[in-house]
């Protein structure tokens, strides 16, 4: 009876202890838990590399692009931005309990566990979308125990941190397209050409299959894999009510339109320029690849983006995508110095190297108002200096060598003044200029304008037979426009830490004077005669409706068009990396380029005329005789020059000589009736 009676109480107490254990390590597993998940809440994730990579900023103070060591560069949509069906497919298809699940799919774990196990390996996966942003995000894509406890950590503090709409966002401009493509805004310009807001339900499921194998099911390597894929998710939609089975069907029957592969990717803006600043920033400011990639700098430039634009679709439309024929474009503010506009190549995409700075390119004739600037500013000559167009035999070097030259076509003008020459790109006047003032005033005169490449003083460099990058010439060109003074080329205005501290900033710009402004503008008015019927840039003269001068420039293996506007000096180049001769079509893309570039650039811009500085004269000129015209002239010509060096005597072909028919007052013109004439001009343009 004793021993029964005891042992109940025993039996109790041991329930007592292993109950009070239970709930002690209950308590313990909940305080746990709850300090885990606090610290996890209070702790702040690692910054994510768009948010320390350094920002390039446009004129307007716009995100540009980002730094980073694969060129990439992402432009974030708003889930709002985003077409629903494609959100749809991607949750149909990788996470259709996102927004019940906390992060962590466990049925869907359990599921694939028994899977992988009754198949021996590891094919099946449940990884949430929260996951796969905490991969993409942060870790690599190591199969390790450790790169798993991590990810499930970045899991919870993404639950914790985001709401699921966000969490949603950040994957879909995160996941990577295949072919360079991340985020579906990049993946949908890529594939189809238009915004991620625009997709239908046929190019949503084609998309939202492809982040599970880049590769394996992108559609321009393995379009069966695609379609198969893309069937499949239509069919879980279909099921889990999202579509029809009606819609299902006809999606699947889509003639899906994808944009040719290679083709320019239009959403990173001014890839080339991105990559000139960046060794700007690195080479001559000695600001460290780390720095930019990983330090938050915000990078403020001079690129006006709708200029940049109109740049880059002036080369869209006169290059052709299929041809291996290459261009570039640069644009320069001449009043400032500040770079306006870069395109390196037709596209980035399949070709990185920026054709900007090529130093391997012969100018050809577009680098003839170089040497004409040096021969007007000489006084040596002016634009009704002579000389005879004709096959002609130089002698240089102490008569140790000669030259001989050739226009194109063989085509001889006889005896022509300066304008008829620019007009025309005559070579046989133009050497006959250089073997006048010498070869050595030339070189001087082109360094002074901001050609930094070395030049041979040689006859031949009348013709830019010595290589030059479209920089230097737009460069050139600008002092030509800002009435002879040269500004410092800028394309970096300043540069801030992540906290705003200026570490850099371009210092303000002072102009030199290279040339008197009285020789800039009598050469810009002979090179607008470039755009008049007979000259060179007539074709494309219909497609401006302001006051422009230039220079076209042909080589077997280059074309050229560089000219200015008072606001803009742009030089434009046509040619192949290779260095193969191109043909005449080709040659003649480059004027069509920047003729398209200039009118869409400055369309807000009321047209301007090139400002009249002091010590110029303007006088009506006998173009027979180059003298002063009188009554009897039957054709006059208003000519300007340098005061001091227009022609002082009258014409006498069409009179005794005696004495003038006009008086001096009557045939020189003041600036204000030159003004007049030229707004006649403009008026003619701008109805044309």
């Amino acid at each position: 009876m004793t021993r029964e009676s005891t042992n109940p109480p025993k039996r109790k107490g041991r329930f007592r202890r292993l109950f009070r254990l239970l709930a002690a390590l209950i308590i313990l597993f909940v305080l746990t838990t709850g300090a885990l998940l606090g610290y996890l809440y209070q702790k702040d994730l690692p910054p994510i590399s768009d948010d320390v990579r350094s920002k390039l900023f446009d004129s307007r103070g716009n995100i540009l692009a980002t730094f980073t060591s694969d060129g990439r560069s992402r432009e974030p949509v708003k889930l709002s931005q985003i077409s629903p069906l494609l959100i749809e497919a991607t949750l149909a298809v990788e996470d259709r309990k996102f927004y019940e699940h906390s992060g962590f799919d466990l049925k869907g774990m359990a599921r694939a566990v028994l899977v992988n196990l009754e198949e021996g390996n590891r094919s099946q996966g449940a990884s949430t979308l929260t996951q796969q942003l905490a991969r993409n995000l942060y870790l690599s894509h190591e199969k390790t125990w450790t790169r798993k406890a991590k990810e499930a950590v970045y899991t919870m503090q993404l639950e914790m941190k985001y709401s699921k709409d966000e969490i949603l966002n950040m994957y879909l401009n995160n996941i990577y397209y295949g072919h360079g493509a991340y985020g579906i805004e990049a993946a949908s310009r890529m594939y189809f050409g238009k915004s991620a807001a625009d997709l239908d339900l046929a190019e949503s499921t084609m998309l939202a299959g492809i982040p599970k194998g880049p590769t394996y099911y992108s559609p321009y390597n393995h379009m069966d894999n695609a379609k198969k894929r893309q069937r499949i998710i239509l069919t879980v939609m279909a099921n889990l009510g999202n579509i029809t089975q009606e819609e299902a069907g006809q999606a699947v029957q889509e003639n899906l339109n994808f944009k040719p592969q290679g083709q320019k990717d239009t959403l990173v803006a001014a890839p080339y320029f991105r990559d000139y600043i960046r060794n700007l920033a690195i080479e001559s400011l000695h600001i460290s690849n780390d720095e930019l990639e990983q330090g938050g700098l915000n990078v403020y430039t001079t690129l006006d983006p709708d200029m940049q634009h109109a740049a880059e679709n002036a080369v869209d439309k006169e290059m052709d995508q299929t041809s291996d024929l290459e261009t570039a474009l640069v644009s320069i503010d001449p009043r400032t110095g500040y770079i306006k506009a870069m395109v390196g190549g037709k596209n980035y995409r399949t070709n990185q190297y920026n054709h900007a700075l090529a130093t391997t390119r012969q100018p050809g004739s577009s680098f003839k108002p170089i040497m004409y600037l040096a021969a007007l500013s000489s006084k040596e000559m002016t634009g009704l200096s002579v000389f005879n167009s004709q096959p002609t035999m130089f002698h240089y070097d102490n008569n140790r060598k000669t030259y001989q030259p050739r226009n194109f076509g063989d085509k001889y003008l006889g005896e022509i003044n300066m304008r008829q020459a620019i007009a025309a790109s005559d070579n046989i006047y133009a050497v006959n200029t250089i073997m006048k003032i010498g070869a050595d005033k030339v070189s001087e005169m082109a360094a002074k304008m901001g050609i930094d490449s070395p030049l041979q003083s040689v006859p031949s460099l009348a013709l830019g037979t010595s290589p030059i990058s479209p920089l230097e010439m737009a460069a050139a060109f600008a002092v030509i426009g800002n009435s002879g003074q040269k500004m410092p080329t800028t394309a970096i205005l300043k540069i801030t830490d992540s906290n705003g501290m200026v570490l850099y900033e371009a210092p303000q710009p002072k102009g030199v004077t290279v040339v008197e402004p009285a020789a800039a503008y009598v050469l810009t008015r002979l090179m607008e005669g470039v755009f008049e019927t007979g000259g060179t840039g007539n074709r494309v003269a219909s497609i401006i409706k302001r006051p422009v001068a230039g220079k076209t420039g042909t080589t077997d293996t280059d074309g050229w068009m560089v000219g200015f506007t008072p606001e803009l000096s742009t030089a434009v180049w046509v040619g192949y990396d290779k260095g193969r001769d191109i043909a005449t079509t080709d040659g003649r893309r480059a004027a069509p380029i920047f003729a398209q570039f200039t009118e869409k650039a400055l369309e807000n811009v009321p047209p301007k005329i090139f400002p009249i500085p002091d010590g110029v004269v303007s006088v009506y000129v006998n173009p027979q005789s180059g003298k002063l015209a009188t009554a009897a002239c039957p054709d006059k010509e208003l000519e300007t020059f340098i005061s001091g060096t227009e022609p002082t005597e009258y014409c006498e072909l069409h009179g005794t000589g005696a004495a003038p028919a006009v008086d001096d007052t009557q045939s020189k013109v003041n600036p204000a009736e030159e003004n007049r004439s030229l707004w006649k001009n403009i008026k003619r343009w701008w109805l044309n």
